[in-house]
């Protein structure tokens, strides 16, 4: 069986002039035909400054774009989930969903924030997160990645980005960078206006912070105490709060942009006043912003395990807990997540619709 033919942002700006040349084109081509796609193209007969016989070779023989859109789903408060999929592979396993999310303000000049997925799947498991639920299938190329901006685009604007939908991107990092450092020079999306989140692994951050990475840094930290932490992110079983908290100084001193640290406030579990007083015990003269996100809960779906019985917490109670943490001396912030009721909020992503 002859391989698939691999898409435009899957070949290097070389090899893809490399192939313009093979299929009776000039060099200068192959820029015009990736510019196109970036400026909106989404097929190679809009593609007029090409010769027509390149654009029928180039549409045989280079697929434009490796993703399809199989389903879409826009919430009350305008955010659109947009579920990928790439064909040639199992259907309805090798899917990730894309969230854009508009500004609050309709006539804001600033554009839509897009939550862009790293992985199909994600294998950190943390209990209280749809994304985990069914593991790690694979990591998604650079390409893949890149996709999900120019899907996002034909929703609409795109003024920031945030990498924390499906996947822990240290984990799939150089895919991740080489994605980030396309968007940030052919997008024009800059490092400060994209936020990678992850669960803070130590060693991966002391080696990204010295490399002027094309991104600011949110570690989902989600409780103060390494035994909690434990059950809450397993995949960082084991390492103790303190040595994520010194990568986060680390960062800090190397890029001199903060972290923020991210917390899913479950209801009754770690929202209480201990864990507030603990967490700005920890946080106390650290350069960083908590930024607390009151959970959202979980659909069931075929084949799903019983789900955990967490609980959203009350709005007093999140105030209450910001207010604790705050007069500790560390900046807080609360994000209520937008999409709630189409499961496009914040830990509702996972493979399927």
């Amino acid at each position: 069986m002859s391989e698939a033919p691999r898409p435009l942002l899957a070949l290097s700006r070389a090899e893809l002039k490399e192939r313009v040349l093979e299929l009776g084109g000039r060099a200068f081509h192959a820029k015009i035909a990736r510019e196109a796609l970036f400026a909106g193209a989404r097929s190679y007969t809009e593609m007029t400054s090409l010769p027509a016989a390149l654009r029928e070779a180039l549409q045989a023989e280079v697929p434009l774009l490796s993703s399809e859109l199989r389903h879409s789903t826009r919430a009350k408060d305008g955010a659109t989930k947009l579920l990928l999929g790439f064909p040639g592979r199992d259907r309805g396993s090798d899917e990730v969903e894309t969230v854009h999310i508009p500004p609050h303000n309709p006539k804001s000049p600033k554009g839509a924030t897009l939550c862009v997925s790293t992985q199909v799947g994600c294998p950190v498991a943390c209990p209280f997160c749809a994304s985990g639920l069914a593991g790690l299938v694979r990591n998604l190329g650079p390409h893949e990645v890149i996709e999900q901006f120019l899907r996002g685009l034909e929703v609409g604007k795109i003024g920031r980005a945030v990498v924390m939908g499906i996947g822990e991107p240290l984990l799939n990092y150089k895919s991740v960078r080489a994605a980030l450092e396309v968007v940030n020079e052919e997008l024009g999306i800059g490092a400060r206006k994209v936020t990678l989140s992850t669960v803070g692994f130590p060693e991966r951050l002391r080696e990204v912070a010295p490399t002027k990475p094309p991104f600011q840094l949110a570690i989902s930290l989600h409780t103060p105490f390494d035994g909690e932490r434990d059950v809450l992110v397993p995949a960082m079983k084991g390492v103790p709060i303190e040595e994520v908290l010194a990568a986060g100084d680390h960062w800090y001193r190397e890029t001199h942009r903060e972290v923020t640290y991210e917390y899913v406030l479950l209801g009754g579990y770690n929202d209480t006043a201990r864990h507030a007083a603990e967490l700005g015990r920890r946080l106390r003269g650290r350069r960083a912003t908590v930024n607390l996100i009151p959970w959202n809960p979980l659909t069931k779906a075929p084949g799903d395990d019983p789900l955990p019985s967490y609980k959203r917490p009350h709005a007093e109670a999140v105030a209450a807990f910001q207010e604790d943490v705050q007069a500790a001396g560390t900046v807080t912030t609360v994000r209520w997540s937008r999409g709630l009721e189409s499961d496009a909020a914040c830990g509702q992503l996972r493979l399927h619709s």
